[in-house]
């Protein structure tokens, strides 16, 4: 392996997962993890997201709608890293049809619990969400209270909780920012069916036919 351009390899794929390509993030994150010590299986995931983007080198995000209100999605997966067990991350935003930031990425702690995981994603979007919407603004687009779409019911009711109680005295205090956003009525979270959040792209391997689905809401195509 080490003569294999692994480390240029992945990077050129990071260039075009920030720049254009939503659709590889959680793949090239993945790969990301192995920088340091590849091994032939790992060599051979990068190859793959290369065939895919020479498959669809066609593709583009498109902007076309009138809508110009920001909308974000946020998911997590719940330990799907087999090394240390974290769950991985993930937000899309969108605006006038098509993806204008996303992200994924491991979690900084080991989660006990679906909700847990889900309720860490929605912070750290909330952050991202609250950002753009003062971008928006600032270039003239009236901006009404931003809207974060989560598919996690118990993760809402969780952000919604003022109460410190058993289910988070554990939880680092920087992921209650969410809750204070929420109480300032700076922020809307809001359910979304699991099959129409397309933050799930970011967090975890799918079907090609549902991996689709999720492309086309972020206007891939």
């Amino acid at each position: 392996m080490d003569k294999i351009p692994y480390a240029s390899a992945v990077g050129s794929l990071m260039y075009a997962m920030i720049s254009t390509h939503p659709d590889i993030a959680f793949a090239v994150g993945v790969v990301s993890q192995y920088m340091s010590n590849p091994s032939k299986k790992h060599w051979e995931a990068v190859k793959g997201i290369l065939r895919y983007l020479k498959a669809t080198k066609s593709m583009h995000i498109c902007y076309g709608s009138q809508e110009l209100s920001v909308k974000g999605f946020t998911d997590s997966d719940y330990a799907g890293d087999l090394d240390n067990r974290r769950s991985t991350s993930g937000y899309v935003f969108t605006l006038a049809g098509g993806a204008i930031s996303w992200r994924s990425r491991l979690q900084d702690c080991v989660t006990q619990s679906t909700t847990e995981a889900e309720y860490v994603a929605a912070s750290k979007a909330c952050k991202e969400s609250i950002w753009l919407n003062r971008l928006v603004t600032d270039l003239g687009i009236k901006e009404e209270m931003p809207v974060l779409y989560c598919d996690s019911q118990s993760a809402i009711q969780l952000a919604r909780n003022p109460v410190y109680h058993s289910k988070t005295k554990h939880v680092d205090v920087k992921y209650h920012f969410i809750r204070e956003m929420l109480e300032d009525k700076q922020l809307q979270l809001v359910k979304v069916h699991t099959t129409e959040n397309p933050a799930d792209l970011l967090t975890k391997g799918l079907p090609s036919e549902t991996f689709a689905h999720f492309r086309k809401q972020l206007s891939v195509g």
